[in-house]
């Protein structure tokens, strides 16, 4: 307990300390900025509602809201941005659609998935230690702002940003990472509701491409909304692009591909047609020639 304690005390430092940079990061380069800007308004939502959605959680012992509490978290730190500024540039309008569009979506469809599961297996071990759990709220906190840094960033700033050819290409960029996320999750849904594939994998539409192709969209869109929201930044608000080095992180070697791979392994350890499918199909980037019978 007391080792969980520590761990969360330092988790809870490490992000706010994070965050404080990435505001400060945010509002450089801009003069007479009030005391406590936007980005910074922004950053005390996001962490405020992951605590207070925490508490009920605990106590009720489930993880039901978590992945939708971070997506309206997205949505309500986008409108507070936008809200904050008395002009809005096409560039800001157009990052905003983008994020608020993938989070309504992914956040929909993440509370009807674990509506009809009843639990996320992700939070088996967490949801009994009060420190743990504390902590996966607060990392959620700190990956909503690491995330949106790009397009909160370029919307809070007192400087209308201008269309640029790049915004749009990112923007083209965003709709075929979204497209891939989209598709992908719809496939592995129907997948699952039809009863003849009761303890299959999937390995047919995008899924025979890629063994999660749903997080390649997910990276790809990212992508987009960094390069749509560059031409706006400058100096040191250049380093909020990393987001996307950020989700690569976290789905490649965190809580995304690694989780899920090890469950794969474990549940179809013996099958061989699995076997084959894991030797003959990238885990994350398509290969279009990986396609076998």
């Amino acid at each position: 307990m007391r080792n969980s304690k520590m761990k969360a005390l330092l988790v809870l430092v490490t992000a706010v300390l994070l965050a404080m940079l990435l505001t400060f990061i945010a509002q450089s380069g801009h003069n007479n900025l009030p005391e406590l800007s936007t980005f910074a308004i922004c950053a005390i939502v996001t962490f405020v509602i992951q605590w207070c959605v925490f508490i009920p959680s605990y106590l009720l012992k489930t993880e039901r809201v978590y992945d939708l509490t971070g997506s309206l978290t997205f949505i309500i730190v986008i409108f507070v941005a936008i809200n904050s500024q008395q002009t809005v540039s096409i560039t800001s309008i157009l990052l905003a659609a983008m994020v608020v569009a993938w989070a309504a979506r992914l956040g929909t469809f993440l509370f009807l998935r674990i509506n009809n599961t009843g639990v996320d297996g992700r939070f088996d071990d967490i949801k009994p230690d009060k420190y743990r759990f504390f902590s996966a709220w607060t990392l959620q906190g700190l990956w909503i702002l690491i995330m949106a840094s790009a397009a909160l960033t370029v919307i809070s700033s007192p400087q209308a940003a201008r269309i640029d050819a790049l915004t749009l290409v990112g923007v083209a960029i965003w709709l075929i990472g979204f497209a891939i996320e989209v598709i992908a999750d719809q496939q592995k849904t129907r997948f699952k509701q039809d009863p003849l594939n009761q303890g299959q994998f999937i390995q047919t539409g995008l899924w025979a491409y890629s063994r999660h192709p749903n997080y390649f969209g997910e990276i790809v869109l990212w992508i987009g909304v960094a390069i749509a929201a560059y031409p706006a930044l400058e100096g040191w608000q250049l380093i909020t692009l990393s987001s996307p080095l950020f989700i690569i992180l976290l789905l490649t070697k965190v809580s995304g591909i690694p989780m899920l791979e090890k469950r794969a392994d474990e549940k179809w350890a013996n099958n061989p047609d699995y076997q084959k499918y894991i030797t003959t199909t990238p885990v994350l980037i398509p290969r279009i020639n990986c396609r076998w019978g």
